[in-house]
Formats: C-alpha cells, structure tokens, sequence
C-alpha cells in the first residue's frame, strides 16, 4: 500500500509483524485537553493509497480505551481517497484526558471488501431470524431452557473460582 509521510514522526507501525492493525499517531504541535464526552478530529500524518478492493478500517486502541477512556470512532478510509487520514476521538470517560503530540491513538486495519449491487424488491426471502433484532438471539423459549442456562452459568462461576 502506498503511504505519503507529511511528519516524519508519524510514520505507522504495527507492534508486531502478526498484528493486524498498524498504530496511528496524532499529528498535533500541542497537547489536546479533552473533558469527558468531548469530541476532537485529530490528523494522523498520513496519506494513503487504499487498494482496490480493499478498506482501511479506522478502529480503536484497547489500550488507551481500557486505561484513559479515549475511543477512537469507527471510520472508513475508502480506496479512493488519498487526502491525510484523520481520526475522532471522544473521551469516554469522567475525568480529564490529554491526548499527547505523536501519541498513538488508533489503529488501522486493512480489509478486503466485497461490493455489490443494490436490487430493488418488494419482499425479502423468508429467513429462520426474520425481523428480530435487538437482543432477540439472547431470548429463552421456555423456562426450562432458562433454568438449564441458570444451572450451567453457576457451574462455570464456581469452577473459575477453583482456577483462581
């Protein structure tokens, strides 16, 4: 994939040659104070050429979410756009949060896609899921199927209790 550095130290990495997604930094000059649920577009440094057929996929860090609350917001870097690659960070979390210059905020990760053509129908085709969204895979038939959930999820409480 080919890359436009526009700040040298912005240059990504992936921590491990196994890892899926390569670390963005924030290109910024001065540190960002963010309060809780504020939002703040951060550039990267960076331009890329997606390939055809492909997708960067902008996605958080677990680290900077699980430690400081700072969610990088999901975002898509089409094949065709070739302009510097931004992030959106909200911070998610009570308390202040500063995003440092050059610090790693997001990760990208490089997908194939598939694409395809809308068709226009008046009805879908039936399907065993239909219409039920929303948590209904989560839904018990009848109590006996309840309770025989309730029973398992306490065997595996108690046996993870043995494990610690």
């Amino acid at each position: 994939m080919k890359i436009v550095l526009l700040d040298k130290k912005c240059e990504p990495f992936k921590a491990h040659p196994q890892d899926a997604g390569f670390d963005l930094k924030a290109r910024i000059s001065e540190a960002i104070d963010m309060h809780p649920n504020m939002r703040v577009t951060i550039p990267t440094g960076i331009c890329i050429a997606v390939p055809e057929g492909y997708v960067g996929d902008i996605r958080p860090r677990s680290g900077i979410v699980k430690d400081r609350g700072l969610v990088a917001q999901y975002g898509t870097v089409d094949s065709g756009y070739t302009g510097e690659v931004k992030v959106t960070i909200i911070n998610l979390s009570t308390k202040h949060q500063t995003v440092e210059p050059y610090e790693r905020i997001a990760q990208l990760v490089v997908l194939p896609i598939a694409t395809s053509e809308l068709e226009y129908v008046d009805k879908l085709d039936e399907t065993e899921r239909g219409n039920n969204g929303f948590g209904s895979t989560g839904k018990f038939d009848n109590i006996a199927d309840k309770k025989a959930f309730d029973i398992l999820k306490k065997s595996i409480k108690k046996k993870k209790k043995v494990i610690e």
